[in-house]
């Protein structure tokens, strides 16, 4: 039976404010750092785990969590990853001890892992085919660009005026909207798998491992160094089980693989993993730069530090409603291509920060240039990575895609942090004032995440199909309800009914 359109905007609504939460939680805590330090007394090596054991239970799990609500069903998921993810923050604000508070941001994690490819996924089943679908797909990228950035605000609003509990605490009211929301309009269809099959345990045991030791390294070459043995053998035991993992998936898995490999090799797929990669690897190194700028050079409190990125955000919310206007008419790659160049050079307008500035004189401007860029990107990358799929790859296609989404920001972190650790180091060691030093330092930081997003924008001219070969005229091709499919490639997944099938105004052509 077809949805109505109360029940479609409930499940847009669900899905939205889910995603909201778990992109918030990547950053919310960052600002609070030094007041829960004060109050729980963490040690050196504990603090930066308050934020690491989210990426990494996070990251770890998402594969896992996606092929999970594929085939156990995307509504029941996200529902459990809602619960576990509201106990946890609930925990987290009662903490007494730093060893509580780790353990609930690890569980944070968990739930975000479950929660967020079941999200993406209940839209595109949910929603229908053509602009409403773009339209969701918009809302859902807003509210992925505009999180993070309001973690850092909320954030800092909340320490200051709260107490650094409320940024846990705020979790929970809002996990029992997405609750209320979910059980209202979340079609039943989507309880349970439309398949029947078994999980690839094999499978989600060696990416689970894999992906969870590559960010367990990625995350600790601050504290140990990229040349040292335990960021070595980290490194390579993740590598050694990813390429188990692909060798699995390729020939030893019987039955239903964890990921379809095929689906890589998708165009679509593939550019729009490799560009968001890019962008949450300046995007995450970015926001962490400035907001040490803004705290340490130009001391400003925590509440004003948070404020700052209050352009930012709101250019975002006008780019992404720009971008979803222009998508059928253009097709992701011109976006895509625009988006990842207006970002780079608003990142590299960030690097020119200077130890005496002030935020009109050397924030501002990079900040509207770079939401601009961000917000035009979003959209389109979001629907060129889980357009077209079958429904039973949807789960699929949105855990890689937050996967790629999180190992970038792991990825970008560790390593543009390095670099201006470095630089920092090295200009001091020539006699430089410490915070002249430590600004260059930034500004090297931030230079770099302009190139990684020009890198980002050269990945969208020479890998992303297209606009015909997207099949974005139109509003996309549709394919006759009933028709049969020659194999599970073609199958295009449904549109708001699930009995409906439409080919998507995203998918690449095949």
């Amino acid at each position: 039976m077809a949805q109505t359109e109360p029940r479609r905007g409930g499940a847009l609504a669900a899905v939205a404010l889910a995603q909201f939460m778990v992109t918030l939680d990547m950053t919310i805590v960052n600002v609070a750092l030094p007041s829960l330090d004060a109050d729980l007394g963490f040690g050196e090596t504990q603090l930066p785990w308050v934020v690491n054991i989210y990426a990494l239970l996070f990251g770890g799990f998402l594969m896992l969590g996606g092929r999970a609500a594929d085939l156990f069903g995307q509504r029941r998921l996200l529902l459990s990853g809602t619960v576990l993810f509201a106990f946890a923050s609930l925990m987290g604000g009662l903490a007494q001890a730093p060893w509580q508070l780790i353990m609930a941001r690890a569980l944070q994690g968990a739930g975000a892992a479950m929660m967020a490819p079941a999200a993406l996924a209940v839209l595109t089943l949910t929603q229908r085919e053509g602009r409403e679908r773009i339209r969701a797909l918009g809302v859902y990228a807003a509210v992925s660009a505009v999180g993070g950035a309001a973690g850092v605000l909320s954030g800092g609003l909340l320490t200051e005026y709260a107490g650094w509990r409320w940024v846990m605490l705020v979790n929970v009211p809002m996990a029992a909207c997405v609750l209320l929301l979910a059980l209202a309009s979340v079609p039943g269809g989507l309880l349970s798998a439309p398949l029947g099959r078994k999980l690839d345990i094999g499978g989600a045991v060696l990416v689970t491992a894999g992906v969870s030791t590559l960010v367990l390294g990625l995350v600790r070459t601050e504290q140990h160094g990229w040349a040292s043995t335990t960021t070595l053998l980290t490194l390579g035991a993740a590598v050694l089980l990813l390429v188990l993992f692909v060798l699995w998936e390729n020939r030893g898995v019987k039955g239903d693989p964890l990921v379809r490999l095929g689906l890589l090799a998708k165009r679509n797929v593939a550019g729009a993993n490799l560009f968001i990669l890019l962008l949450c690897a300046g995007q995450f190194a970015a926001f962490y730069f400035i907001s040490l700028y803004l705290q340490e050079v130009l001391r400003f409190d925590a509440a004003r530090a948070g404020a700052a990125f209050l352009p930012l955000t709101l250019t975002v919310v006008v780019a992404i409603n720009i971008s979803t206007r222009l998508l059928p008419r253009t097709g992701p790659r011109a976006l895509l291509v625009a988006g990842g160049l207006l970002a780079a050079v608003g990142f590299a307008w960030f690097g020119a920060l200077d130890v005496d500035g002030s935020f009109v004189a050397d924030l501002l401007g990079p900040s509207i240039l770079t939401g601009l860029g961000m917000g035009i990107s979003f959209v389109p990358l979001t629907g060129a990575a889980v357009g077209g799929l079958p429904r039973h790859e949807a789960g699929m296609a949105s855990a890689v895609l937050n996967s790629s989404r999180q190992i970038g920001g792991a990825l970008g972190l560790a390593a543009l942090v390095t670099a201006q650790a470095t630089y920092t180091a090295h200009r001091r060691a020539a006699g430089d004032p410490p915070l002249d030093a430590l600004t260059d330092g930034f500004g090297v930081g931030l230079t770099l995440s302009g190139a990684l997003l020009f890198v980002a924008a050269l990945v969208a001219l020479f890998v992303l199909p297209g606009k015909r070969a997207a099949g974005l005229p139109a509003g996309g091709p549709t394919v006759r309800r009933g028709a049969a499919s020659s194999s599970p490639e073609t199958t295009t997944a449904p549109a708001g009914p699930l009995s409906d099938r439409a080919a998507s105004p995203l998918s690449e052509s095949r």
